[in-house]
């Protein structure tokens, strides 16, 4: 047994007790896998393991892989009725790469500001696809967390210009808890995402907002337990990774 396999199995268990502990069902939360610094070779072998949804930090990192993935798709490993595998950028996106990240992935889970979602809809409409996307929400104080304020005049005008962009379509809210705090400001943070998210739901009925995309490897349990859809984990399903020393 693969210690992916192994991990896998065990990280599925988890999973498991935290929905049961909050008392709702397995299949109300995805699990992402969180692929940044692994090569290609490891995305095959969780998809060969029946993972299908992977979240990457940076464009230029999936780039390179991507060749890779695609000789990968050809070869008929995944039958064309099986589900295929969704590639999401979940790292920070500079405007000036919202072409390339539109050409490379089949969802941006970090869109933060009305500029970069005009851009995204921009480069979507050249390729004729439309882009599911998640509004990327700053909760923590740490200035290098990127998101959206959710008090700002920005998130306002971001969430009502949304459904004019005709080749974006909004699934719902991402955001990252504080590192190294105590549970209950991990806690607090989760819940008040799920709060904005109900706020914005009445607040803007023409959106669709059902994904809460929280918690990572060390707090996934109580963001279940909090609410959220999808939990994006790395460390805890493929072990520790090396820094990250390519191109930005």
């Amino acid at each position: 047994m693969s210690s992916l396999r192994e991990n896998l199995e065990q990280l599925e268990a988890a999973i498991a007790a935290a929905c049961r502990k909050a008392n709702r069902p397995r299949s109300e939360v995805q699990l992402m896998a969180v692929s940044k610094t692994y090569p290609a070779t490891t995305i095959v072998e969780a998809a060969e393991l029946g993972l299908r949804l992977f979240g990457e930090n940076r464009v230029q990192e999936f780039a390179a892989k991507s060749p890779d993935l695609a000789a990968w798709r050809e070869t008929g490993a995944i039958a064309a009725s099986d589900e295929p595998i969704q590639m999401h950028l979940i790292g920070h996106l500079q405007s000036n790469k919202a072409a390339r990240a539109v050409e490379l992935f089949d969802a941006i889970d970090s869109v933060d500001s009305l500029r970069l979602a005009e851009r995204l809809n921009e480069a979507a409409a050249k390729l004729n696809k439309l882009i599911p996307i998640l509004i990327e929400v700053k909760l923590s104080p740490e200035e290098t967390k990127a998101g959206l304020d959710p008090e700002s005049a920005e998130a306002a005008q971001l969430l009502e210009r949304l459904p004019d962009l005709d080749h974006l379509r909004v699934h719902g809210l991402m955001t990252i808890a504080p590192f190294g705090v105590p549970e209950d400001q991990t806690r607090a943070c989760f819940r008040t995402l799920r709060t904005w998210r109900d706020k914005w739901s009445a607040a803007y009925p023409h959106l669709s907002l059902g994904t809460i995309s929280m918690g990572m490897s060390a707090d996934f349990p109580i963001a279940i337990e909090e609410g959220a859809t999808r939990v994006r984990v790395g460390t805890a399903l493929f072990g520790k990774r090396a820094p990250y020393t390519g191109p930005e």
